[in-house]
């Protein structure tokens, strides 16, 4: 395990190429950063501006839209392993906290291993904490809470996680980031591309001060005409509605359930005090059993 921050990125070798994998979900997928029919999305712009002289980086992006952290450890991490990334990107857990089921032991514990299995290789990991989503899309307070007590958790997870193995993390939950709206596509929760030139601007401004980057810096400003209002629309209309949709099936049942909580609890005097201890106390459970091992 290689202690913060004095672990170097291997040059490629003669003939080779600098190996970039990417794990995730729809933000590392590029989602809300279109150019060409296809998803482009931060990595994509990071690795253009990793090694210096033209030398070649090799993107392998296995990050896929919905991906939960079980998707990375079982299906993404086998295949990054095999690739052999001198740099790896973990960068996942909304949709955890989208789920029914979600259990912040389980994260931890997942994200542990995934982390664990790409430092054994000597990749240099790239990590994010990530703003809730409750607070992206405006959702009511009853609505809004209990997400975010989610993302919190998920968070102190990945901060924990960055620490032990040495990451280079992005702080994309400060108000920063979730404040300027003009990072954010139509959807609201992922970012449009002025918000992946930014995630791609500060991976690269850590990286180099770590001396791991190496090439010129992503640019901040677009290349694309942005989408008009028109555009936005139009997304809301047909895939935003679709991804309404998909997200209803699982989310709002859980939502329902978890703001009928909220509400007993105010309704009887308590507020949110027993809910915040609850999370609490199995937070300081999943970090004790993960980074205590």
């Amino acid at each position: 395990m290689a202690a913060p921050g004095t672990r170097a990125v291997p040059g490629p070798v003669p003939g080779g190429s600098l190996r970039f994998a990417v794990l995730g979900d729809s933000l590392s997928e590029g989602v809300g950063d279109r150019v060409g029919g296809a998803w482009r999305g931060w990595a994509a712009l990071l690795a253009e501006g990793l090694a210096a002289g033209g030398a070649a980086t090799e993107v392998r992006n296995l990050a896929v839209s919905g991906a939960l952290s079980a998707d990375v450890e079982g299906e993404q991490t086998p295949r990054a392993l095999a690739f052999r990334p001198h740099l790896a990107s973990v960068v996942v857990g909304v949709n955890d906290t989208l789920r029914r089921t979600f259990d912040i032991g389980l994260l931890a514990r997942r994200l542990d291993r995934v982390c664990a299995d790409l430092d054994a290789l000597g990749a240099v990991l790239l990590t994010a904490c990530l703003p809730d989503p409750g607070r992206m899309l405006g959702l009511p307070p009853p609505l809004a809470r209990p997400l975010a007590r989610r993302q919190r958790s998920v968070n102190a997870v990945v901060h924990a996680l960055s620490a032990r193995y040495g990451a280079v993390h992005l702080h994309l939950a400060d108000p920063a980031w979730t404040d300027d709206r003009t990072l954010w596509s139509a959807d609201r929760l992922h970012p449009g591309e002025r918000g992946h030139r930014a995630v791609a601007a500060g991976f690269h401004e850590l990286l180099a001060a770590r001396g791991l980057a190496h090439g010129t810096p992503p640019a901040r400003e677009p290349a694309e005409p942005a989408p008009t209002r028109a555009d936005a629309l139009l997304w809301l209309a047909t895939a935003g509605t679709g991804w309404v949709l998909r997200r209803s099936r699982d989310l709002l049942p859980q939502l329902v359930l978890l703001a009928g909580a909220e509400l007993r609890h105010w309704a009887d005097g308590t507020g949110t005090a027993p809910l915040d201890a609850r999370a609490d106390a199995a937070l300081a459970a999943a970090l004790a059993a993960t980074m205590g091992r």
